[in-house]
Parts: structure tokens; sequence; C-alpha cells
């Protein structure tokens, strides 16, 4: 084998994306929160980046409060307790001293006991912000592992049984289930006594768990065990009241509730079928899953990036982006002005100037973010007009492509703008992003985006007669005989993304 070296000459295209590029592209991409957090990042540690100062207008109102806070105090006449003319006067307004001391004093305790340095002022007369800090912090909420343990050490039992519940704890899952298999606890259960008969000890221990722990329900090991825990509950808080239908029920019948065979329910209880209905609502007031009473699941907020409101003047909708939290940002004339007199040294105005880009570039690509978003916005409030004036069934299939080349922008930049964003509209807060689907074309030859199809399919079982439903084949039928042809597969699946039961579990008896 031969080895040459030599110097060659080629020539190819390459497309290299700027840094500028690259982060405009990602905080066009970027949801509202996320940009409020690469805004304070940069406001922390980007000297040359300051937030806008207060309006003139707002300096003029607060300055209007303090007036009027003034004008409403005058005619109070000044206490006067000095050596001079008018000694009668001075004896008044000592009186009016000691009444004032007299009438106001727990007032004055409180507050004098407010502002003592242990509480938020420091020695010196100014507020502590990080007490004030700590004071306004919510409290971490519990967990339903912490809850159950602190229900579980207030039992009284003997300490093996106390050790084996706050071993079980821990496999408790956000439920209130039981649902981790005998054989696997058994496996992990290093710290308790090897000379016990771990099963029964498990089983003795979880029956204490159930009965002392509460909700009612907690530590079920299926749905089946949690329902009977409840009903055994109310059976002993109402003796009078007869459960013995809505227990046979749970206990037998479960799977014929859950596919709605009631006529096999009645024939195999003998219960009349009145009163396997009347019992079906008492089992509707039950808690299928009692520890989210405990630990609910954290519900996120959404802030809109743009508001749709009619203007009846011009008849059309028309969006208003909101910035939200988002600080509004500039670059600092001080810094500017310090480097363009050259008022510093190389390095530091090196340093500036690197900084300065950097903010620079962060206010351009906002800039940007906010007039391609906008611009985005307008062509789909002219496209979905039908949307927001009749509804769901009016959503037409609007590809990206099609905005992309009415804008004249790449459509990878659409797809970035419409990311994590959302509207709020005459009907609710929205994604951007639903307004970009595919769809068909009817028998009459309009289009109809999928989210309408899906519309028309919900209203057509809203409508329907309870008592006979309409099967997917029937729901073919009927969405063909208004002009969209669809497939059974189809009309199954949308189905159950919108979570409408088969046609046997939605029959009324």
């Amino acid at each position: 084998m031969r080895l040459n070296t030599g110097q060659h000459l080629k020539l190819d295209q390459r497309m290299k994306l700027a840094p500028k590029m690259i982060q405009s592209m990602e905080i066009l991409q970027m949801s509202t929160q996320l940009l409020e957090q690469r805004v304070e990042q940069e406001l922390s540690s980007n000297p040359t980046l300051e937030l806008k100062e207060v309006e003139d207008d707002l300096k003029q109102a607060q300055e209007k409060t303090d007036q009027d806070t003034r004008d409403s105090l005058e005619g109070e006449r000044e206490l006067t307790v000095g050596d001079g003319p008018g000694e009668q006067d001075n004896k008044d307004d000592f009186e009016r001293l000691a009444n004032m001391a007299e009438e106001y004093k727990d007032s004055w305790e409180a507050d004098l006991s407010d502002r003592s340095p242990q509480n938020t002022v420091k020695q010196d007369g100014e507020r502590d912000a990080k007490i004030d800090a700590m004071a306004n912090t919510t409290a971490r909420t519990q967990s339903l592992s912490e809850q159950l343990l602190n229900q579980w050490h207030l039992v009284d039992n003997e300490p093996l049984v106390i050790q084996t519940g706050e071993f079980l704890v821990d496999f408790i899952d956000a439920d209130g289930y039981m649902r981790t298999d005998l054989e696997d606890l058994t496996k992990q259960a290093h710290k308790l006594d090897d000379q016990q008969d771990l099963g029964q000890l498990f089983n003795k221990t979880l029956n204490i768990m159930q009965q002392a722990l509460e909700p009612v329900g907690i530590c079920a090991r299926n749905l089946r065990e949690c329902l009977l825990l409840q009903l055994n509950f109310r059976a002993t808080q109402n003796p009078d009241q007869d459960y013995s239908v809505q227990i046979a029920l749970v206990s037998e019948h479960l799977q014929n509730i859950e596919a709605n065979r009631l006529p096999k329910i009645v024939k195999e209880t003998g219960h009349s079928l009145e009163d396997i209905k009347q019992a079906l609502l008492d089992l509707r007031h039950l808690d299928p899953r009692p520890g989210r009473q405990l630990c609910d699941e954290i519900t996120s907020t959404i802030s809109p990036d743009a508001v749709i409101e009619f203007n009846e003047r011009e008849d059309r909708y028309v969006a208003t982006l909101t910035k939200g939290r988002l600080p509004d940002v500039q670059i600092s004339p001080r810094i500017l002005h310090m480097i363009r007199e050259k008022q510093l040294d190389k390095k530091d105005t090196e340093f500036l100037n690197t900084h300065l880009r950097n903010a620079q570039w962060l206010v351009e690509a906002i800039e940007q973010r906010e007039n391609t978003l906008l611009r985005v916005i307008k062509v789909v409030l002219d496209a979905q007009r039908d949307y927001f004036d009749q509804g769901s069934q009016a959503l037409k299939p609007l590809p990206m492509t099609l905005v992309a080349d009415q804008l004249g922008i790449h459509v990878a930049t659409v797809s970035r703008a419409v990311s994590q964003k959302y509207l709020q509209t005459p009907r609710g807060i929205l994604p951007l992003r639903m307004f970009f689907s595919g769809g068909k074309e009817t028998d009459d030859g309009k289009a109809v985006s999928w989210t309408a199809v899906q519309a028309k399919l919900k209203q057509v079982v809203d409508e329907e007669d309870k008592t006979k439903p309409l099967n997917d084949d029937q729901l073919v039928e009927i969405l063909t005989q208004q002009g969209i042809e669809i497939a059974r597969r189809t009309v199954a699946k949308y189905r159950k993304q919108l979570n409408i039961a088969t046609a046997r579990q939605r029959r009324e008896y």
C-alpha cells in the first residue's frame, strides 16, 4: 500500500447558521413562560441589558395620588405642645395626645411588633427582602406518602406492624392503590424480621391500614376492594340503610356494569331493573381513586400569547399580542454612552461589547418573534373566520405550507411560530396549532378539517336515541348521508379520541 500527500482545491456549497439566526429560531419556538425565564437569565448576567423605566404618565398618576392624599389631610390642625402664647391651646393639645395614646394603644403595639427586627425589618430600619420572600413563598405540599405516614404514626399497634406499615406506604400509588405484587414486596423487605411470615404480616398490616387511614378506600389492592371498603364504611355509618344490592353488584357484577349489561344483572340477581339503576346511581358517589383526594395533580397554567376580539366596526377579528409577565427590556443608555465616549480601558470595552452584541441579538429576536407570530395569527384569522363565527364544525383544513407561501417564509418558521402558543378567543383559550390540520372535501366540494369531522361525529352521538344508540356502521352511514365519506375504523378511532363509549355502553334502559 502506497500513501501520497498533496494539496487539492474543492469548491462546494454549504449552509452554515450564524449564532444570531440560531438564537432567533430558538426564541421563536419558546413558549411565553420559557421566554420569561430566558429574559430574566439575561438580565441577571448581562450588564448592558436593563428594564425600561416607568413611563411618565405612570409617574404623573403616582404624583396625583400623593397630592390627593395630602389634600385629604388638609383641615386637620397639627398638634402644638411647645411653649409659647396660647397656653389654653397647648393644654388642649396635650389632652388630645393623651387620649390618642390610650385609644390607639393596641394598634400601636401591634404595629411595633410587626416592625421588630425578628420579623421583616432590620436593625437599621430597612425591610429584610429575604425574610419577606420566605414569608410570601407557598408552603411545599406534602406528598401522598408523607400524609399517609403522618396518619399511620398516630395508630397504636405493635412495633413490627408499625414498621411494616411504614414500609408498605412507599408502594401506594397516586390513586391510593397497593398494586405491587406480594412476591415483589417480599424481595424488597430487607429491614423486616426474617422470622415472620411476610405474606401473613403484609396482609395483616394492610387490613389495619385500610381501616385506619383516610380517605376510606385507601390502600386497596384493586377497584373492587376499594369500592367495597367504601360501601362497608357507609353501611356502618348508616345502619338503617340497606346496601346489599350495591355490595352484590360490586362483588359479583363489576364487569357486567362496565359493559352495561343490565338485563343480565337483573336476570342473575333477581332484582328489578329500577333497583339496579338506583344502586348504580349510588355507586357513582363512590371515589374510585381516593388517593387523589390527598394529593391532586398540579394543574399547569396557560398564558395566552394573543387575545382575539371581534371588531364590529370593521366586521373582522383582530389579534393583540400579550406579553404577560415578560419584562420590557432595553439596551442601557449609560453603557452605550460609556462605550461611545471611550471612558473605559480596552479590556472593559471588549467585555461590554461582547455583552452588548448578545443583548442586541436578544432584543431583535424578541421583536422578530412578535412580528412573525402576529403575521401568522392574522393569516389564521382570515382563513378560519367561519370557525370563530360558527364553531368547531366550520374549521377548515389549513396546511402550514399554504401559510408559509402566503407570508413568504419557510414552513419550518411557521411550525416554530405556532409551537406552544395559545390564543384567548371568544370560544376559549385554544392552542394555535389546532387551526393547522388536514382534512377532506365533502360531496358538495367544501373542505372540512378532521377536527370538524370529529365535532360532527360528537353531534350525531349527542342527538341519538339513547335507548337505541348507533353503532360504528350506522355512524358511518349517517356521516355519508351528510356528505362526509369516512371509513369505519376512522370513526372508531375518533370515537375513542373523544372518549365516546361503544353503543352497548351508551345504551340507557
